[in-house]
């Protein structure tokens, strides 16, 4: 675990999937065509915290919902690159737009798409329920199912590598 707490005390950028990681993966689809998505709201508000502390996030997902642009709105996320199904080139340039290090950006993922990804980052990171493979190929891998917690316990991973996190806690008793 001590690995782990040094990758993330490095990261800068966290860059999530969405379905499967932010959601639990069902695609809800209306007579009308119409797509739905549940997201927990504890992901959100840890996705929050961990921007108030400095780390921006992206997103990378390989489908397209205007469901998703309003959620990341609403979380204060600018970084959304959606219907990237290489998910690579969209790494890439973030990665330059940012002027990170491949050291500094954590990804969070669920899936063998994913891995092009995974395997360039400092901190590759699995939902519990992920695919098989894909948690082979993860530093680390949550305890909580995606969608069900697993993106705030990202942020307080890396918000706890980085002594941020019992202090931004506190904060709230006041």
């Amino acid at each position: 675990m001590q690995d782990i707490l040094e990758k993330a005390a490095q990261i800068k950028l966290v860059i999530f999937d969405v379905d499967g990681v932010l959601t639990d993966g069902s695609l809800y689809l209306g007579d009308d065509g119409q797509e739905y998505k549940a997201f927990n709201s504890l992901d959100g508000h840890g996705m929050v915290m961990l921007q108030q502390t400095g780390v921006q996030i992206g997103i990378i997902t390989g489908r397209t919902s205007k469901v998703v642009e309003i959620r990341m709105h609403s979380l204060g996320i600018s970084h959304l690159y959606q219907g990237q199904r290489d998910k690579h080139p969209a790494y890439c340039e973030l990665k330059h737009q940012l002027g990170l290090e491949d050291n500094q950006i954590a990804y969070v993922g669920d899936d063998v798409v994913d891995l092009p990804v995974m395997s360039r980052v400092g901190l590759a990171i699995a939902v519990q329920d992920a695919h098989a493979f894909a948690k082979q190929h993860a530093h680390w891998i949550t305890s909580a199912p995606g969608g069900k917690g697993a993106a705030r316990e990202v942020c307080e991973l890396i918000m706890e590598a980085q002594g941020k996190l019992h202090s931004h806690l506190e904060s709230y008793l006041r």
